[in-house]
Order: C-alpha cells, then sequence, then structure tokens
C-alpha cells in the first residue's frame, strides 16, 4: 500500500511539473467554427478522409453557386474520376520530347507540345482524368434573401455540423456528420414546415481549377431512380463511360425525379433523417440510418483527438498563441478529413479540383508527413501502399529515360499516369519522398512488417536516385543535373545541384542503406561512394546559392521569389556533411530579411519556421510561422488562402503541423525543450503525443 501511494505521489508531482494532462476536449471545442453569416470563403466540411462533403450555413449545399469562387460545395471521393472522350484517338506516346542533359542518352519527357496533334494530345492528357463532383444535396425553395438567424457550429470533437436558421421566418436545425467507414453523410432536420431536399448531379467541366460543375449539359448525361424500397431509393448517374450510384435512406417522406437530373426528397413531417451513400458498384437496398452513422461518426473523431498528438497553447500570453492553436487545431482536423485516403491527395483535398483534380507527389510530404510525427500514423498507412500500385508506371518512366529503378511521377491521378509538363516532368525532389515518409511510419510503428512491405520500394527509389547522379571526375564528386529544382524558377537545361535536392539525394540514400541494414543486407557499395562524394553546398559571399549554377542568386530578386528551397535543405531534412551551419545560419538571415515573401506559397512559411528552429532562432520561428502575408492565411474554417484560384491549399496546412511538430519535439539529439518557442516567458506551449522528426 505504501508503495502504490509513492507512485501516485510520483506520478501526480509528474504531473504538475508538466503542466497537468491537457484537456483535449476543451481544446478542440474552443477552436470550433463558428459561422454566423453566409460567407463563401467560411463553407464547413465532413468526411472521412476518402470521402467528404463541403456544405453552407444550411448545413446542406443549397447555394453553390454562391460559393464557387469561394471555398466550393464539393461531394468528392477517392474514387469519383471521368474522362471525356478521345475521339482523335490521342496517344500519351505524342506528348514525349527528347532531351540530352549529358548524362550519355536520350531522354523522354511527357511535355505541353505548343501545336499539332502533340499540343492535342497533351491539353487531353492533362484534363483526363479530372476528379468528379459527385452530386450537390441542398434545400428546395429556400433563398439566400430569406436567411436570417444563422447560427453554425463545426463540431471537430465529434464531426458534425450543427446548422440554425430561419428562411422566411421558419426555423430549421440541421445536424451534417459523414460515416467514418463509407462514402456517406447522414443529415437530421428539423423545420416548422416539412423540408424538400434536392439531389442534383452535374456534368464535369474539365476546368483546371473549379468547383467541377457544369448546370447546362443536361443532354451529356442521366441521372434516374433504378430501384425503390421501403424508405430507401438507388439513383444512377450515367456520364459518357462513367457510372456510379447514390444510394438515398430516409424515416419521413417520399422520393422522385423532377428533371432530368435531379431528385427531390420531400418530408412528410417536421422531422427528416436521411443518409446519401456514394458508391461505384450499385449497393443493396438495405436502409442506411442517419442515427447510426451519425454514433459512428462521433466514436471515430473522439479517439482521433484523445490518441493522436495536441499541443495547447492557452497558458501562452503571446497574443498571438491562440491565432496559432486555432490554426493548429483546424490543420488536423481538415488534414484528416480531406488527405488520408488509399490515394494520395490532391492540393485542395476533398474540397474542389485544382489542377483538374489530380494529386502532387512532390506535395505528399506536405499533405502526410505529420500524420506519423501526430499520432496518426494509420492514416499515413492508408496511402504509402499506392506507391506499390503505380510502381510499374514509375519504372516506365524511368526506362524511357535511361536509368534504373524508378522514377516517380508529378501530377498524376489515381493510375499513376503522368500529365504533361514543363515543369512537373523535370522534378526531382518528389522521388525520395517515399523513402521519408516510409522511415517516418517505420519509427512511429518500428516493425518488420514495415520493413517488408516497404523493403523493395525503397531500394528501387534508391536505384534511381544513384543511377541519376552524374560523376564530375574533374573534381571527383557527384552532381546533380539536368533537373528543375523545388525553386521552380530554376531551368532544367542550365540547373547544377540545387541544395534542397543535394542534401535530399544525401539523406535518402543514407536511408535506403540503413533499410538494407534492417533488412540483414550489406550496403551498396556504390550508394556509399556517392554518398560520401555528393557536392556541398555551392555559396558564395558566405551564403548558399539557389544552385550552383546560379551565382547571382541575390543580385537578382526573380531568384528570390517563389520558394526559398535552400533553406528547405536544413529544417525539412537534417543536418548533412554537405553545408556547414554558420553559412547556413546566414542564409536564413538574409531570406527572412530581404525574401520577396509576395511570391510565395503556403508551405513555404513553415519551410522557413523548420530552418529557424534548427539554426537556433525560436523568435523568428514564432514569426515565420505566422507572417502576415496573403498565403499565410487562414480562414475562418482553417483552410490556408493563397489567392482568387486557390482558395484553399491543404500543403500549407500539412506543413504547419509539421513545423510545429519539430518546434515542440525538436528532432533527433535536441535536447532543448520546446526548442522552436522563445524562452522569453510568453510561450508556455503544453503537448502531448508528438514525435522528433530525424
Amino acid at each position: 500500500m505504501k508503495r502504490l501511494t509513492l507512485l501516485l505521489t510520483i506520478a501526480l508531482t509528474l504531473a504538475a511539473c508538466s503542466g497537468g494532462k491537457i484537456d483535449r476536449a476543451a481544446l478542440v471545442a474552443r477552436n470550433n467554427p463558428h459561422i454566423t453569416a453566409l460567407d463563401p470563403l467560411a463553407s464547413l466540411s465532413v468526411g472521412n478522409g476518402r470521402f467528404a462533403f463541403t456544405a453552407d450555413v444550411t448545413g446542406l449545399q443549397t447555394f453553390p453557386e454562391r460559393y464557387s469562387k469561394g471555398v466550393p460545395l464539393g461531394t468528392q471521393s477517392q474514387w469519383g474520376w471521368h474522362s471525356f472522350a478521345n475521339p482523335d484517338e490521342l496517344k500519351f506516346e505524342e506528348t514525349l520530347l527528347p532531351y540530352d542533359f549529358g548524362r550519355g542518352h536520350e531522354e523522354l519527357y511527357a511535355c505541353q507540345i505548343r501545336e499539332g496533334r502533340g499540343q492535342d494530345a497533351s491539353n487531353w492528357y492533362r484534363i483526363n482524368p479530372h476528379r468528379l463532383h459527385l452530386g450537390v444535396i441542398g434545400f428546395a425553395d429556400i433563398e439566400e434573401d430569406g436567411l436570417t438567424g444563422i447560427d453554425q457550429t463545426l463540431d471537430m470533437w465529434n464531426g458534425v455540423i450543427r446548422s440554425s436558421f430561419l428562411a422566411d421566418g421558419e426555423r430549421y436545425d440541421v445536424l451534417t456528420s459523414c460515416d467514418p467507414d463509407r462514402d456517406l453523410v447522414a443529415v437530421s432536420v428539423q423545420s416548422e414546415e416539412p423540408a424538400a431536399i434536392r439531389f442534383r448531379m452535374p456534368y464535369p467541366t474539365g476546368g483546371h481549377s473549379d468547383d467541377a460543375c457544369d448546370w447546362t449539359k443536361d443532354e451529356l448525361h442521366s441521372t434516374e431512380i433504378v430501384e425503390q424500397g421501403e424508405g430507401v431509393a438507388i439513383l444512377r448517374h450515367t456520364l459518357d463511360d462513367t457510372v456510379y450510384y447514390i444510394k438515398v435512406s430516409y424515416d419521413n417522406g417520399r422520393i422522385e425525379m423532377v428533371a432530368p437530373n435531379e431528385a427531390r426528397l420531400i418530408a412528410e413531417g417536421k422531422a427528416l433523417n436521411f443518409t446519401a451513400l456514394f458508391s461505384e458498384q450499385r449497393p443493396d437496398l438495405t436502409a442506411e440510418t442517419a442515427a447510426a452513422s451519425r454514433t459512428a461518426s462521433s466514436s471515430y473523431w473522439r479517439k482521433f483527438w484523445q490518441e493522436g498528438g495536441v499541443v495547447d497553447f492557452s497558458r501562452c500570453t503571446d497574443p498571438r498563441a491562440s491565432e496559432l492553436e486555432r490554426r493548429v487545431v483546424l490543420s488536423q482536423y481538415l488534414l484528416a478529413v480531406n488527405c488520408a485516403s488509399d490515394t494520395p491527395p490532391q492540393e485542395t483535398g476533398l474540397t474542389y479540383n485544382s489542377w483538374y483534380g489530380k494529386f502532387h507527389m512532390e506535395m505528399i510530404w506536405w499533405h502526410q508527413a505529420h500524420f506519423p510525427l501526430w499520432g496518426h500514423e494509420d492514416l499515413i498507412a492508408r496511402t504509402l501502399p499506392w506507391y506499390g500500385k503505380v510502381e510499374p508506371v514509375a519504372r516506365s518512366i524511368a526506362e524511357r529515360q535511361g536509368f534504373k529503378g524508378v522514377r516517380w511521377m508529378k501530377m498524376t491521378d489515381p493510375s499513376g499516369m503522368e500529365a504533361p509538363s514543363n515543369t512537373g516532368s523535370f522534378l526531382i525532389w518528389q522521388q525520395p519522398h517515399l523513402i521519408y515518409l516510409a522511415e517516418l511510419l517505420y519509427r512511429a510503428n518500428p516493425s518488420q512488417a514495415v520493413i517488408d512491405q516497404y523493403f523493395d520500394l525503397i531500394q528501387e527509389t534508391a536505384e534511381f536516385m544513384a543511377d541519376f547522379v552524374t560523376y564530375d571526375a574533374e573534381n571527383d564528386r557527384y552532381i546533380l543535373k539536368g533537373c528543375i529544382a523545388a525553386q521552380e524558377t530554376l531551368k532544367a537545361a542550365k540547373t547544377v545541384n540545387p541544395p534542397y535536392e543535394l542534401s535530399y539525394w544525401h539523406f535518402g540514400l543514407s536511408t535506403a542503406q540503413l533499410w538494407r541494414e534492417r533488412k540483414g543486407l550489406p550496403r551498396d557499395a556504390k550508394w556509399d561512394e556517392i554518398i560520401a562524394k555528393l557536392s556541398h553546398l555551392a555559396s558564395k559571399d558566405g551564403l548558399y546559392l539557389a544552385a550552383e549554377s546560379e551565382p547571382d542568386t541575390y543580385e537578382d530578386i526573380r531568384m528570390y521569389s517563389d520558394h526559398m528551397a535552400v533553406l528547405a535543405a536544413l529544417g525539412v531534412l537534417p543536418q548533412t556533411p554537405q553545408m556547414e551551419p554558420e553559412l547556413m545560419k546566414n542564409t536564413f538571415d538574409w531570406v527572412y530579411d530581404n525574401w520577396n515573401w509576395d511570391e510565395t506559397w503556403g508551405w513555404d512559411f513553415p519551410t522557413t519556421c523548420m530552418n529557424a528552429v534548427r539554426v537556433g532562432e525560436p523568435e523568428k520561428a514564432v514569426n515565420a510561422i505566422l507572417m502576415d502575408q496573403r498565403t499565410n492565411t487562414y480562414l475562418p474554417n482553417g483552410h490556408n488562402y493563397q489567392d482568387a484560384r486557390l482558395r484553399c491549399y491543404l500543403p500549407g496546412n500539412g506543413g504547419l503541423l509539421t513545423a510545429v511538430a519539430l518546434m515542440c519535439a525538436g528532432w533527433d539529439g535536441c535536447e532543448v525543450e520546446n526548442p522552436g518557442f522563445p524562452k522569453d516567458g510568453t510561450w508556455n506551449v503544453r503537448w502531448e503525443g508528438l514525435k522528433p522528426m530525424p
């Protein structure tokens, strides 16, 4: 008994020293978005990582046109894709152009050709396939002019949107949630008069960045009720060669088609509960219940918040702390809703289309590196197996360019098809991402199963990296050339030794060797030679250059716009032998003071922050992550706003969470508590469940 009492006393003392256990429910609740007016940039989403439904102030998608230029009201999934017809039988091979970067062989790249069939093929393969908006579900006969008394909250602890409003003086109360395991939205409506719900199916636009809804093409697609039962109906939507289904289950009403691509559900009382299940395959006629789905949603989200990492800024006295906490909590929610699929996420997630709904593989690190650092390695484990599915495509890219191993594509779709691009096809910084992300997964779950699952892919990835470098005999070193750097203002034909890519090659090959040792295999001698002889980062006047081939980096404003990728060489990555800490610190100071911040993207601020943390500048780290710039704006719903085209940008949210993990938990060998926060007493940051970065 005495021993138990002693242990309890020790435990309570430790808890007091650390500030006590964080009240996670209170932390989440105080950051729930609260909306009191119709704002096209303040739509709210529910989802499960594979499917998401974004609602306006009515809790449904009543005003899609009103929100189309804000954060659109999407209903999107990982599987919902469509291609327009290809009557001219355009071939992907017609997008290929040969290049010679002095590596002893011709390299074929998928490009945006500017004339003839090559141009047509380039355009077709960029646009197709494109992600679908699966259907708009909103109130019928409610007009914006009649809305008053708007009171809407996103309850993130339970994953439900609670909406109240008056429409022409009549009160509506709406609950909206998403099933955690199925592509199903559940809705409960309480109204003074029977509600009418309309289901509208759009034709895709094929637009670069839009809501993917063309309401003028009813003749090109059709929707019909193919089966009905008691309280349930199955709709089939057919557009060209694409077919999918919507099963509508309801407890108190009737459903009927009212237009070629519109069905209407009419309540027969003041209460209406319904669900809409979206499916590639025709579902059975078993009715679903909104209550059961909402209970499952609540259990899922409570588990998410209780088991993952959290950071509490409530005891900080810096006036910016509450805003940083808001961004952190909302980003956790948004990334779990939008970016935890069996395929990589697009930059706008499952909210609306950007780059035709395709995903960018250089961005997967920014979307998902935070998951294992914040205790949600199960979510990244959903996505990484996709690399294995598209490995044959990646191998064919390497082969047509004359390289060993696999070269991972940049802009793509679930098939792995490479979208033609005069920039993306030449990028290489997406190549080591698989190695880094698999390493984070292993660190979070160090098991033989993880090694066995990803070992071959890591070795093939490294095989390309080792073959891609060029030996410079005159200087007895290996160089990188013939690529576009992460700082995309640099040109492939000219660029030599961009610093982030050089450091990433060192980290990637070194980590691949570590995996060989874990597998019980000898280190690859050739890889060790490359690691030892990789070029050092090029510098001039005490500052690291954007590339060895860019000696005028700091004299030409075009060179210090776009991404400050030089800082990613230390921050995103750990210290490598290729750089000197003093020079990197000098480079950080120059970038911090002089960079053209108006020409940056959302993930550039976390990049700068992470570099600041590693070079020992915590005050500037905080300043960087909260810098007052348009592309570092976080909307009321938590989305990282970029510009009129990209009203949400999830790599910014993911970068924020990764940076905050580094600010709190540090990195391997770091002995400073909360190394990313000033030690002046204003940042009493408490956290639980975070892991250090490499």
